[in-house]
């Protein structure tokens, strides 16, 4: 998370204090310290206290209770750090004076006490956690209320970029800066990963190639994990990286489990199991910017069952006390379990992808859809898995199609998404061509100039017992409307035209421009009458484009 400078104030003296690697603020505790920090930013208080050689820190209970300024209570679980390190981690959305009092299993880390002042947030890209919309339950909202148009981009072996670095995060900071240039927003990682079971490329260089590190999410090794006590190391780097994530303002969408990656997990719901489970929601829950998913793809390989994911969002529920949201990479859960997510995941790879997702968006109309996976996975110069699409126009393409439909959409480049890592494709001397991450930019500015949680989906009148459709107000393509005289229509590069058949506007006249997806180029057409079959041609025949009506 973004961090500010702060102070501590012992009876009028000024002590300034030291930072993390991670940036997240942090110091020692100090009975009457009034600690300063920024709406929305972490804090960790840090806690010693010495326990008997035989016993396992992990097993000590600890944490703090908070109380705001109008009287609201947050009972957060802390965590232990590693030698005699115990860490209350806090950050608040609401300002003014915080009071905590400890309490643990362990009498010398019971009973201290202490008070913060949470002051407005002065950074602009801290915006607050991603929610839902109020205004449209099927969009996503910033806590500051600003629209949040998500666009998530797969790095699976995120958390292994910088690994054991303590002098900083150059690779895992290069990527990211890429990921933010270009418009993406949501960074969907697994927590922790071993390898891939299908083949890659034999040419891949060490620097690029993430599989099979020689540590896991607990003690020892993948091979022989001790259940009993976690790697503190690995959690102490994704302090770092979801700090250096918050601070560009993008989100941490962590899969807490996937089961293909070859990782040997403890049995389902053993103490091992629930250790690392609820260790991760209690260490980071502060950060405003993560999401919680259970489990990529979680009821394939055999591994899990629904009773299982139900008791796992269950658990989230009661020990996340910041209630951030939670989904499921796995819509076979979500379409029999959608009530217990806060958006659904769907992950579908069909031609007809657009259909089904005004179908998934119908079916779900209460909640945000995401197609997390749409089966484009853009080329890379190593070979790895590839899916069914490959091209980067195709998989863009297929990102419009989800976007007009009313569903989110994401991003898979080969060389970013799994164990090659390719954290510098644009540097000079690269011998091969780049991922085009840039068509993504044009879509994230497409929709931050046009609100797209005002939007809604039109399509052909279907009246059926789920649902009653809308006009589809063209002869072809997929149109978006906010009802109110704007419209954005996606046109395949199929069509030679689109005739628009839309209400006529008080004025009679409408104003015609057209969006190059490729180019980020707009190209405006200026104003026409109305009439009730008007022929609308892009500039850039037999190239997808969009066209955007309102009146004029």
């Amino acid at each position: 998370m973004l961090k500010k400078a702060f102070s501590f104030v012992f009876v009028g003296l000024l002590i300034l204090p030291s930072f993390s690697i991670a940036q997240i603020q942090n110091s020692p505790f100090k009975k009457g310290a009034l600690l300063q920090i920024d709406q929305w930013q972490v804090n960790d208080i840090v806690f010693s206290a010495k326990i008997d050689p035989g016993t396992n820190p992990f097993d000590i209970t600890f944490g703090a209770i908070y109380t705001g300024p109008d009287g609201q209570v947050l009972d957060l679980t802390g965590f232990y750090n590693g030698g005699n390190e115990w860490i209350s981690r806090f950050s608040a959305a609401e300002q003014g004076t915080w009071h905590f009092v400890t309490y643990s299993s362990e009498p010398k880390l019971s009973g201290r006490t202490g008070e913060l002042q949470v002051q407005p947030n002065s950074r602009p890209e801290q915006k607050g956690a991603v929610g839902i919309d109020p205004e449209n339950p099927q969009a996503f909202a910033y806590e500051n209320g600003d629209p949040h148009f998500m666009l998530a981009f797969e790095l699976d072996w995120l958390f292994a970029l910088d690994y054991g670095n303590e002098a900083g995060l150059p690779n895992t900071e290069q990527l990211l800066d890429q990921v933010k240039a270009n418009g993406f927003n949501h960074v969907v990682a697994n927590i922790y990963a071993y390898d891939v079971g299908w083949g890659v490329a034999e040419d891949v260089p060490e620097k690029y190639f993430y599989g099979k590190p020689p540590y896991t999410a607990w003690e020892g090794s993948n091979e022989n994990p001790d259940f009993s006590r976690l790697n503190l190391d690995l959690f102490q780097h994704w302090d770092r990286v979801l700090a250096s994530m918050q601070r560009k303002g993008l989100d941490a969408h962590l899969m807490i489990y996937v089961w293909n990656k070859l990782v040997n997990w403890p049995e389902m719901y053993s103490h091992g199991d629930n250790l690392y489970f609820d260790y991760i929601i209690h260490r980071y829950q502060a950060f405003s910017n993560v999401i919680w998913d259970v489990s990529k793809e979680a009821l394939d390989y055999e591994r899990a069952d629904p009773p299982y994911i139900q008791e796992r969002i269950r658990r989230i529920r009661e020990k996340d006390r910041y209630n951030r949201l939670i989904t499921v990479h796995d819509y076979e859960f979500n379409s029999r379990y959608g009530e217990l997510v806060d958006f659904i995941s769907i992950q579908s790879w069909r031609s007809n992808l657009y259909s089904l997702m005004l179908e998934g968006r119908a079916v779900h109309a209460g909640k945000p859809v995401v197609n997390i996976e749409h089966g484009g996975y853009e080329t890379g110069p190593y070979q790895t898995f590839v899916g069914n699409y490959t091209s980067p126009e195709t998989c863009l393409v297929r990102t419009y199609e989800c976007v007009f439909a009313g569903v989110y959409g994401s991003y898979y480049w080969q060389n970013s998404s799994w164990n090659i890592v390719v954290h510098d494709p644009f540097a000079e001397g690269q011998d091969f061509e780049p991922p085009r991450f840039d068509y993504y930019k044009h879509l994230a500015g497409l929709f931050t100039r046009y609100n797209f949680n005002e939007l809604q989906p039109s399509y052909p009148k279907i009246t059926t017992n789920s649902r009653v459709g809308t006009d589809n107000l063209a002869t072809n393509g997929y149109a978006l409307s906010n009802g109110e005289g704007l419209y954005l229509m996606f046109i395949p590069k199929d069509s030679e035209r689109v005739n628009a058949v839309l209400p006529k506007p008080d004025s009679g006249k409408m104003k015609i421009t057209w969006f190059n997806i490729f180019t980020g180029e707009y190209r405006e057409q200026g104003s026409r009458n109305w009439s009730g079959w008007m022929e609308l041609i892009s500039p850039w025949q037999y190239t997808d484009s969009v066209v955007i009506v309102e009146e004029g």
